[in-house]
Order: structure tokens, then C-alpha cells, then sequence
């Protein structure tokens, strides 16, 4: 009896140490998971596309400012120029959002994050344009590769899934800008700051959008319970949560870490989508061919590219020493 209390006390202490000692990569999957999660509410949501990135929007920036107030980060942007940049790449999110979860009420969340994993594609062209740097052959060939895994993927479409299909392409454009365009406006703004304002931003924009439709009236309001605890799940954990978050994992486990483990996403959120959803019924092997293409050069470019940075460091020092 004694012998056996003891081996449970040491379990117990080898589980929580080994809590201890991977928690914040724990915490960062359980975020790509929730990422992962939000194609699957594009489907458990009953509501239009328009509506739910209405609501998950004005949630998040409640829910962000009221973090970032306990946090004690500061709200003022450095200059009115600065903050209308912002201000634009929050209309690219909402855009972003908005045409992300068109493709998947047209067709299935599979092929939602699908898209959204060309991002890089449009990535390739865009950061030599807005970063102002030399376009790297590498990435397009890479990019290339990813259209060809769409190709596979599309060739047995019908009518719907092909209007799902330019949708979610058309999302990973959008994607790609306001990535990119973050990585510019960081350089003068906390992420924190700029998350807040982008989603004030965008949700000023879809309100316009809706009043100018006639359609901001108490009938928005109407919506199932689930749809609303959905709704608050979408906007408080898996967007606010999940960013502020997402910063003190970086600076925990490094930038590279993170954006490596990201882009398990399209993964978890096939996986959730065969066990939640039950899509495995409903698409084809072109699909899951298509599908390992696209995520193999996903993962391979962050490989690569690590690859590259650590070299470039190694010659740094090098040269410093010397």
C-alpha cells in the first residue's frame, strides 16, 4: 500500500515537472488547435459570413482592450499616419475573415484552410514590394509547387467547391497583405496596439457595409445560444487570448519556434474537421494528395528559411571575431 502511494506520488511529480518544463509549447499548440478550430466554426456557426466576422471583430476589440488595460500596455499610437495604416490593414483583416469563411459555408472547412495555406504564395511577391527587399527565386519556385497541389486538389470541383475554392484564394491574398503590412507597422507599434485598432477598424468597416445593405437592425441580433457562446469563444479566446498569448510564447521560445508550429494549422484543422464535421465523407483522395503537397512546402519554406537565417548569423559572428 505504502509502495503504491509512493510510485503515485512520483508520477505525480514527473507529470507536473514535465507540465512545468513544456508548458508554453504546450500552450502554443493548444492555440494553433483553436486556430485550427475557428475554420470548424465557419460551420457550427449559423450565421452569414458577414455576421459572424461582424461579431467576432467587435468581441475581440472589447475583449483586447479590456487585456491590455489589465496588462498595463500602452493604447497611444505614435502619430494619426500611422494609425490609418493600421486603420487600412484592419479593413485586409476583416476582408481576410470575411471571404475565409465564404469558401467554407460554400464547401467544407478542409478546403477553407486549405487556401488559406497559399498565403505564402502571395507572400513570395508582396514582401519584396512592401519590405522593400530582393525577391527570393527559392519562394517562388516554392510557390509554384503550391499552386500545382491547388491544381490537384480542384480537379474533380463542382460548380460550389470552385467558387469556394477562389473564395479561399482570394482570403489568402488578403492574408499575405496584412502579414506583411503587420511586419512593416511593427516597427513602430506594439503588436498589441496594432491588433486592438485593426480590429476596431474593421469592424467600423463591416458596420458600414451593413448599414449601406439596410441590414443593421435588431434582426442581427437573432441567433441560437450556441451560435453565441460560439461567438464568444471565436472572439475572446481564439483571437484575443489566443494573441496576447502568442506574444509571450515567442519571447519564451523564439519567433522561428512559433511560426514553424503554425503551420500545423491546415493539420489539426483537417483532423478536427474529419472527426467533428466527418468531411472525410464528403472529399476525395485528390484532396489529401493535394493537401500534403501544399503543407510539405509550407512546412519545408520555414525549414529552409531557418536554415538560411542561422547561416547568415554564423557568417555574422564570424566576421565580427575575425
Amino acid at each position: 500500500m505504502i509502495l503504491l502511494k509512493t510510485v503515485e506520488i512520483n508520477s505525480a511529480v514527473f507529470f507536473y515537472s514535465m507540465l512545468s518544463k513544456f508548458k508554453y509549447q504546450i500552450l502554443l499548440h493548444l492555440i494553433i488547435i483553436m486556430w485550427g478550430f475557428t475554420g470548424i466554426l465557419g460551420k457550427l456557426i449559423h450565421l452569414e459570413a458577414f455576421i459572424i466576422v461582424w461579431y467576432r471583430v467587435f468581441i475581440a476589440f472589447i475583449a483586447l482592450g479590456i487585456g491590455m488595460f489589465i496588462l498595463r500596455k500602452p493604447f497611444k499610437v505614435r502619430s494619426r499616419k500611422q494609425l490609418l495604416k493600421i486603420a487600412f490593414v484592419g479593413i485586409l483583416v476583416g476582408l481576410h475573415w470575411i471571404t475565409f469563411y465564404m469558401s467554407i459555408q460554400l464547401s467544407t472547412a478542409s478546403l477553407g484552410i486549405l487556401c488559406l495555406s497559399t498565403t505564402t504564395v502571395h507572400v513570395a511577391w508582396l514582401e519584396p514590394i512592401i519590405m522593400k527587399r530582393r525577391i527570393s527565386w527559392l519562394e517562388i519556385i516554392l510557390s509554384l509547387i503550391v499552386v500545382y497541389g491547388i491544381y490537384f486538389v480542384s480537379g474533380d470541383f463542382n460548380a460550389n467547391e470552385t467558387k469556394a475554392l477562389v473564395y479561399g484564394l482570394i482570403s489568402a491574398f488578403f492574408a499575405a497583405a496584412f502579414a506583411v503590412s503587420n511586419t512593416k507597422l511593427a516597427e513602430d507599434s506594439t503588436p498589441a496596439q496594432i491588433s486592438l485598432y485593426e480590429m476596431v477598424s474593421a469592424f467600423i468597416f463591416i458596420t458600414i457595409v451593413l448599414l449601406f445593405q439596410g441590414r443593421i437592425d435588431l434582426t442581427i441580433l437573432k441567433m441560437s445560444q450556441s451560435d453565441f457562446l460560439w461567438l464568444l469563444f471565436l472572439g475572446i479566446l481564439c483571437t484575443s487570448f489566443a494573441f496576447l498569448a502568442i506574444i509571450e510564447i515567442m519571447k519564451k521560445l523564439g519567433a522561428f519556434t512559433v511560426s514553424l508550429s503554425i503551420n500545423l494549422e491546415p493539420v489539426y484543422t483537417i483532423l478536427l474537421a474529419i472527426f467533428i464535421l466527418k468531411e472525410n465523407e464528403l472529399l476525395g483522395t485528390n484532396f489529401y494528395v493535394g493537401s500534403i503537397i501544399i503543407i510539405a512546402v509550407v512546412v519545408a519554406n520555414a525549414v529552409i528559411k531557418s536554415i538560411e537565417k542561422r547561416r547568415l548569423k554564423k557568417a555574422g559572428n564570424q566576421v565580427i571575431t575575425s
